[in-house]
């Protein structure tokens, strides 16, 4: 990533649901492989844990628009494209960990799967336990087992297209645009869910990159 940052634009937490990327070029996915295959090395080769340690804090620091410029546009299943989607899976409940929370746990009740359990959040999980947890499986990715770190965070979306799935039900008949803006990001979680998931299938038998 370059060495220079800009200020980090603070987005709301709905536009998760529309941040996408441009175009992109042969060269630019090119360019998105070698830096995601690059950073995930060097974070792995680094034993002291820093180098994880700030990509972790990335977007905190940054925005996401230095990683958009990057891997928005780079193959859902993909070693970018799946960083790509962890990133913005992080941003969405650093910006809002209340909403995050509710949808989390009302999902933890409704959906009968493990997929709670797999996730790994404390029960009920509080809002900052779930940014403590986005950011432990976002460490599982530069320093721990790759292809459980995205299972972990396929399980977390799945959980949480419930919630908001429900949520939605709940506000359809007095609050029919937020109900939208919900099924919105249901939609979109199921798909990083599906992502995520093939990506993790794909590491395991090296063909991820």
């Amino acid at each position: 990533m370059p060495e220079q940052f800009h200020r980090p634009i603070r987005r709301p937490s709905t536009a998760f649901d529309n941040l996408v990327g441009s175009s992109g070029s042969v060269e630019a996915r090119r360019v998105a492989h070698a830096t995601a295959s690059a950073l995930v090395q060097r974070a792995r080769d680094d034993e002291s844990g820093e180098s994880a340690r700030r990509l972790i804090e990335f977007t905190s620091e940054f925005g996401i628009d230095d990683i958009a410029e990057l891997w928005a546009d780079a193959p859902a299943v993909s070693l970018p494209g799946a960083l790509w989607r962890l990133y913005l899976l992080q941003l969405s409940i650093h910006n809002d960990s209340q909403t995050a929370a509710l949808l989390y746990e009302r999902g933890r009740v409704e959906l009968r799967s493990v997929d709670a359990v797999i996730a790994g959040a404390p029960a009920p999980a509080s809002p900052e336990e779930l940014v403590t947890l986005i950011d432990t499986i976002l460490r599982g990715v530069f320093q721990g087992d790759f292809a459980v770190a995205l299972e972990r965070a396929a399980a977390f979306c799945r959980v949480q297209v419930s919630g908001a799935t429900h949520v939605a039900d709940d506000y359809e008949a007095t609050e029919a645009e937020r109900a939208t803006q919900l099924t919105a990001r249901a939609r979109r979680l199921h798909t990083f869910a599906n992502d995520l998931s093939a990506a993790a299938g794909l590491w395991r038998v090296g063909s991820l990159n």
